[in-house]
């Protein structure tokens, strides 16, 4: 299959569908500034060591938890607050979850970097006020939707005059409460635009707690090391510094003090294959 040729520009400094892999990492919610700062501290450092790009990503809002009893976030302010403090003090682009249209342009004027999530991502309205921030947009491919029909999400945000829109892969629903990694569909959307694997939402049982979603952190590694294998542009990991203790997605999520050798592996199998064309 063709690949898609064209570049995504994350920052002047950043481009996803390059030579360079770039890494979206953090906390799933934006819990507090201290959590955000630490774990992106770390990452930050571990990218550098690894020549890594590095993309630092939490959530305001988890508008879809299982239950309405579960940890959403900090609030809409307080999130937006904790994320440009990290971004300035890090000095590195942010990434974060839209649910709603009407909050795109605000959100905009604090992140680098628009996510659609992967329920929303038939959501006609809420892709072209992402698009018309003019900021690059991040669209998750549904766990109820073929590869193949991803290129029509794209097209929602190029309508709008924005170029930069990419695809991430989550997996797909396979039963009740699990998912399956089709690895077919990488090359299938990277025909479209360049893809991200997201690790460890592949990895997640949705709702699979009873009331919260659980996950299977040991097959992390595996899915990760295939996905390299079969060829993608970056990658997004959720990480904790004790995911036993996060107040999202904790049983999927790569404990933060095993990010280093969990990354060393992930860029010598990515340094193998990005050369390879088919």
């Amino acid at each position: 299959m063709e690949r898609f040729k064209d570049t995504v520009s994350i920052t002047d400094n950043i481009t996803l569908g390059g030579n360079r892999l770039v890494l979206f990492a953090g906390p799933c919610a934006a819990e507090s500034y201290d959590i955000c700062l630490e774990t992106g501290t770390e990452v930050k450092k571990i990218c550098a060591e690894l020549d890594i790009d590095y993309v630092f990503k939490a959530s305001y809002d988890k508008a879809n938890r299982t239950s309405s009893s579960s940890y959403r976030g900090p609030s809409m302010d307080m999130g937006l607050e904790i994320l440009a403090m990290v971004r300035n003090e890090l000095k590195v682009p942010v990434v974060t979850d839209v649910h709603e249209s009407h909050q795109c342009a605000e959100v905009a004027d604090v992140v680098d970097v628009l996510q659609i999530p992967a329920f929303l991502c038939r959501q006609t309205d809420l892709l072209v006020a992402a698009a018309r921030t003019g900021k690059p947009v991040k669209v998750k491919k549904g766990q109820f939707m073929a590869p193949e029909d991803m290129q029509y999400a794209l097209n929602k945000v190029r309508g709008e005059g924005n170029k930069n829109v990419f695809l991430t892969e989550r997996g797909s629903m396979f039963g009740y409460n699990n998912l399956v990694v089709d690895m077919r569909s990488l090359p299938i959307m990277r025909q479209y635009s360049p893809v991200v694997f997201d690790v460890t939402h592949s990895i997640q049982r949705p709702g699979g707690l009873g009331g919260k979603s659980g996950g299977d952190r040991q097959f992390a590694p595996y899915l990760a090391s295939a996905a390299a294998a079969v060829g993608v542009d970056g990658f997004f990991i959720e990480t904790h510094p004790k995911p036993e203790l996060a107040l999202s997605d904790g049983p999927n999520m790569v404990p933060l003090p095993e990010m280093r050798s969990f990354l060393k592996m992930l860029k010598s199998y990515w340094d193998l294959t990005r050369v390879r064309e088919f």
